[in-house]
């Protein structure tokens, strides 16, 4: 479980450094299941590079139900109990996982951005652990707009290779106002950035809701990543509108808590399931 004291912080602030959770035989079996999306990605996959001859910026995801290791990093690991712990929540869900690497020297950044407002999904228990292989400093790491969880705005999605916002293609009868993503950079007074450094075993832990984004990778060494996304009580799923990601609902009908096969039961406060 998470400490009390990085529990209220990241209730507070939306995103917290977990130092040591992760031991030797994980961050193997977390590498061997990079490596394999790597190999064999979905059709889910992007693969970006700002100019020929620079690294290149790979994610995939929901690859976790044909890759045995992130299975067992999931179901076994300390992740899920963490999560929990972090979502005060009774149970927690897995959403799905998602890989992220950026080559040395890539220039590609990631944009500012929710992950929220992406998803099929409403409510306010979900934590994403954010897990490096490779050490990962405060020029490469990701970056989060302290309490922005808490804002009560939510930022229209945006595509990571244009960085163009997603193109509303229906009409969502319980909607919302979507805001335009703010210009962080350009307005340091406005904006307090969390960021830190990471090493293997650590993770860092941050809110669907939290403006986060990411530099590019200029040195000499890979950043190799997975995020596993949890879910709590509360998350139900959602209309937006325009087309999800992931573009799965698991048969549920919107208003459903998010529990069912695709959506697994991964460990509640009685008993690691």
């Amino acid at each position: 479980m998470a400490s009390p004291e990085d529990v209220d912080f990241f209730q507070k602030n939306g995103a917290v450094l977990l130092k040591n959770i992760f031991n030797k035989s994980w961050l193997d079996k977390i590498t061997r299941g990079i490596n394999a999306t790597l190999v064999n990605p979905s059709k889910y996959s992007e693969k970006l590079r700002t100019a020929e001859g620079t690294g290149y910026y790979f994610n995939d995801y929901c690859n976790w139900e044909k890759i045995e290791e992130f299975r067992d990093v999931v179901f076994n690991s300390p992740a899920a109990e963490v999560a929990r712990s972090l979502m005060k929540s009774k149970e927690c869900v897995f959403y799905h996982e998602h890989v992220l690497t950026k080559d040395p020297g890539t220039y590609k950044t990631t944009p500012w951005h929710q992950d929220q407002p992406y998803y099929p999904i409403d409510g306010s228990q979900n934590v994403s652990l954010w897990i490096p292989i490779d050490p990962v400093s405060t020029e490469t790491t990701l970056q989060f707009v302290k309490g922005s969880h808490l804002s009560g705005k939510w930022f229209h999605p945006r595509k990571f290779a244009t960085e163009l916002n997603y193109t509303e293609s229906k009409v969502v009868k319980h909607g919302r106002k979507y805001h335009a993503v703010p210009d962080v950079e350009a307005n340091p007074d406005e904006y307090e950035v969390l960021k830190w450094a990471v090493q293997p075993g650590d993770c860092l832990a941050f809110h669907m809701l939290t403006l986060h984004g990411a530099p590019s990778n200029t040195t000499d060494t890979p950043r190799r990543v997975v995020s596993l996304r949890f879910l709590g009580d509360d998350v139900t799923l959602a209309e937006r509108p325009w087309e999800v990601s992931p573009p799965i609902d698991g048969g549920l009908r919107l208003g459903d808590r998010i529990k069912c096969d695709t959506f697994p039961l991964v460990c509640s406060e009685t008993s690691q399931i």
